[in-house]
């Protein structure tokens, strides 16, 4: 079997390995039992089995062979997908942009709303493609969808990509800005205030930004404005507690 880091050997103690990930086998009723047990009202709408079928196989018709995979968050670092290859990748048109308002128990709650990234329209977004080999591309997307596709909020769609240097097309998820939670006009000041403040059952979301930015830094990719968000949240959390 071929060595899946043969072209990044410096990412191989950077990504979990899949049967590692809680993502692998997270379902809607293990969401929510956690919701439960937390006491948060339960406000999420998940999609149904067959809806999020119904979308996985939208997004995937027509499409043959194997199968790129574009990451540009903790899936870089957590991807809960057995691939045959990783790589670095760029998404040129899109970035990279903390527009997703949880306020639905994740990382935030309706008194107190987290802050999350997206992929959205923009200059340019540094991530990873893991490659899933053709005879294994329906099992991997269907528990992919499982974690991307739990309720609205993404769509799913191919992008071109920039891998090592060639073109590719790259299966991601992108912002859906038909949801209410994803804020594309959300100022810097809510931003800051939602990722100090925001805490649900999967943690807090100043948690979900510093590991955003450590990861990025191991990965050696550099975000600015996650950064700048990060010191920003910090400052806010010195000054308010």
């Amino acid at each position: 079997m071929t060595d899946p880091f043969l072209h990044h050997p410096e990412l191989r103690d950077l990504v979990k390995p899949c049967q590692d990930s809680f993502f692998r086998t997270i379902t809607t009723d293990i969401v929510r039992a956690q919701i439960a047990q937390s006491g948060q009202p339960l406000t999420i709408n998940f999609h149904d089995e067959t809806t999020r079928e119904g979308l996985r196989a939208q997004a995937l018709k027509g499409h043959t062979g194997d199968l790129y995979i574009f990451a540009y968050g903790s899936l870089m670092w957590d991807p809960a997908i057995e691939f045959t290859e990783v790589r670095r990748a760029l998404a040129p048109g899109h970035e990279r942009r903390f527009i997703l308002v949880d306020n639905r128990g994740g990382r935030g709650t309706s008194d107190s709303p987290g802050l999350m990234a997206a992929l959205d329209e923009g200059q340019g977004c540094d991530g990873l493609v893991f490659r899933i080999a053709a005879d294994a591309v329906d099992a991997e997307t269907e528990i992919l969808f499982r974690r991307e596709m739990i309720a609205p909020g993404y769509l799913a769609r191919f992008v071109p990509v920039v891998v090592d240097g060639a073109d590719a097309m790259a299966l991601t998820f992108v912002a859906d800005h038909a949801q209410a939670h994803m804020r594309r006009d959300i100022s810097r000041n809510d931003q800051v205030r939602f990722a100090a403040t925001g805490s649900g059952i999967l943690g807090s979301s100043l948690d979900y930004l510093k590991n955003t930015v450590e990861q990025l830094e191991k990965l050696g990719i550099t975000d600015p404005d996650a950064s700048d968000l990060l010191r920003a949240a910090l400052a806010y959390g010195r000054e308010n507690c």
